[in-house]
């Protein structure tokens, strides 16, 4: 198993906090890499996992339990399993508190978890655990088996393409059947999979709840929980329209992706590359798989959205930093890509600093005048330098 780059900034963590929380969809590698933390701590590590009867039975009085191992760290795994303890945490994080006394591992995000945020404020800090991404695979990166096969551990490193494809199968279905209904998704396995398939459809596209809602004979306020929920469940991401002042009519609706394309591609069923290039969507897959690269190098304070107007200016990729410095990304599956007058129009209204054009390739050239064509991994470089 590839180290991860985030061991480092938990390791940090864990000197200033009572708590950490890993957060992630299941399967991301949440266990593993806590794991590999014993050596660097500076205390012993006490794991249990709250899906196994015996581990769950040393928490039958989780008081004791916790003030027998008050030196040690406590690593509670799956803890949307049991929100009854986080009021029994900030209780015994307050008489006793020092760093790393917790680490809490959970297949959903603090919203979902709402109980955490509100008993242990002040106490906790998030860290979000992502499929593998091509910074953090570094030079052993293959880009086309990471578009296609995704980022989850098991589905990157499987031996085959065949074992890749039935572990996302078996994915899909124990997390349609078992995990998303635990966490409170109100829908059956055949919904929630049909669902899912629909979304994967509308890859990179706006994202309509009145359609929705009518191919699935509920509410629109119904799709619309139901999409929230598997933004929290790590499922689904939604890109925000800019909102910035503007006096242009601009687009209100979000654009729509499965953040993980592996899993997107086992929705669509697109197998090799060639299934990609035939889809006839290829384009907003390769659109998503950029936007998640770069997602995973964003610090928290970078503002990302995109940019559309009712007459035809657009950019795919809105990014502001804390200095205010903006710049677009426009994401072409091409290796000879060309920008249309609206996105000539759209870096005016935005006053952009650089357009970047981001193309299947490791080509870079300067296209136009603070325009320039570029591969994905240069610029991840770029983006996460700031």
């Amino acid at each position: 198993m590839l180290e991860r780059l985030v061991v480092k900034d938990i390791t940090e963590l864990l000197t200033g906090f009572p708590a950490v929380a890993l957060v992630g969809p299941r399967q991301v590698g949440k266990t593993t890499l806590v794991k590999t933390l014993e050596n660097q701590l500076s205390k012993e590590l006490i794991y249990v996992d709250l899906e196994n009867p015996r581990d769950e039975g040393k928490l039958s009085d989780p008081v004791l339990f916790f003030e027998n191992n008050q030196d040690k760290c406590v690593v509670l795994d799956e803890i949307q399993r049991r929100k009854d303890l986080f009021p029994i945490l900030r209780s015994m994080i307050d008489q006793y508190r020092e760093p790393a006394r917790f680490i809490l591992l959970g297949s959903a995000s603090p919203e979902l978890i709402r109980d955490s945020s509100e008993s242990l404020a002040g106490r906790i800090y998030y860290q979000e655990i992502t499929p593998f991404h091509l910074m953090e695979l570094g030079e052993a990166a293959d880009e086309k088996r990471l578009l296609l096969r995704g980022g989850f551990p098991n589905a990157y490193l499987a031996k085959t393409d065949n074992m890749s494809w039935l572990w996302r199968e078996g994915f899909i279905q124990t997390y349609v059947e078992r995990d998303l209904p635990l966490l409170g998704l109100p829908l059956s396995p055949i919904e929630a999979r049909r669902l899912l398939r629909m979304l994967s459809i509308l890859q990179g596209q706006l994202l309509n709840h009145q359609s929705l809602a009518k191919s699935m004979g509920v509410s629109a306020p119904t799709v619309k929980r139901y999409i929230q929920f598997l933004q929290h469940a790590f499922l689904i991401d939604l890109l925000e329209p800019f909102s910035g002042n503007s006096t242009k009519r601009i687009t209100k609706s979000p654009k729509i992706y499965v953040r993980d394309t592996g899993i997107l591609n086992y929705l669509l069923g697109i197998k090799d590359y060639n299934d990609f290039l035939a889809n006839p969507n290829a384009g907003g897959i390769w659109e998503g798989f950029v936007i998640q690269q770069i997602r995973s190098v964003l610090k928290s304070d970078c503002d990302r959205c995109f940019y559309r107007t009712s007459h035809g200016a657009e950019i795919d990729l809105v990014l502001t930093f804390p200095n205010q410095k903006r710049i677009g990304v426009e994401i072409k599956l091409s290796a000879s890509p060309s920008l249309t007058r609206g996105n000539y129009e759209a870096m005016n209204d935005l006053k952009l600093e650089t357009l970047y054009v981001i193309i299947p390739t490791k080509e870079s050239y300067p296209l136009k005048k603070n325009v320039r064509v570029m591969g994905i991994h240069e610029f991840l470089d770029v983006v996460s330098a700031g």
